[in-house]
């Protein structure tokens, strides 16, 4: 099975989003640099933002997200975003009514069930968890093997915090990479296993 990660771009004091779900400036490392990050050429980043992020998302195999987020882009149209195969929606709700049953989303109950059908679908390749409350409760569950941050110099106050609702204290291997960007810093803890 492949590694579980938990990633987004994140703020300086921990929030992905502000309180109307708005990401403000945390993107716009994507569109900082020189290097075209994708084959479309609209994001374009620093060479060590390239360096580090590309063989990343080269890697995914599946990405798990809750339907909080599927909502919010309108389920990126029936095409996962990004490249990758696979998008796993954690619902309690069924697809919406209309939805291309052949779009490659997976609408499960549960984070347990989520992850064992992105590591089916993603097979060795890497299975991404969206940061937020879903990704916390992932994380809190014990299911996510590594955690990876591009952290952005602004301070929301408020907002969708990273960790979702995690409440209770869980430690990070030492980081094994601290990369500076163009308006960003990337970042990658091992998550150190709980007993």
């Amino acid at each position: 099975m492949g590694t579980v990660v938990m990633y987004s771009s994140v703020s300086v004091d921990g929030f992905i989003a502000d309180e109307n779900d708005q990401p403000g400036p945390l993107f716009d490392w994507l569109l900082g640099g020189d290097v075209p990050l994708d084959s479309s050429g609209q994001l374009t980043v620093s060479q060590t933002s390239y360096d580090y992020t590309r063989p990343y998302w080269d890697q995914i195999g599946a990405t798990i997200v809750g339907r909080h987020v599927f909502d919010l882009t309108d389920g990126w149209d029936g095409k996962p975003p990004g490249g990758v195969d696979h998008v796993v929606v954690v619902t309690r709700r069924p697809a919406p009514e209309g939805w291309n049953p052949e779009a490659p989303f997976h609408f499960v109950d549960g984070v347990e069930a989520a992850v064992a059908t992105a590591q089916e679908l993603a097979g060795d390749r890497i299975v991404e968890v969206a940061a937020g409350d879903v990704g916390g409760q992932v994380f809190a569950a014990g299911l996510v093997d590594e955690v990876r941050m591009d952290v952005v110099p602004v301070v929301f106050g408020s907002g969708k915090r990273y960790f979702g609702s995690v409440r209770a204290q869980h430690l990070l291997e030492d980081p094994d990479a601290v990369l500076p960007g163009n308006r960003v810093i990337h970042l990658r803890y091992r998550v150190r296993p709980q007993l």
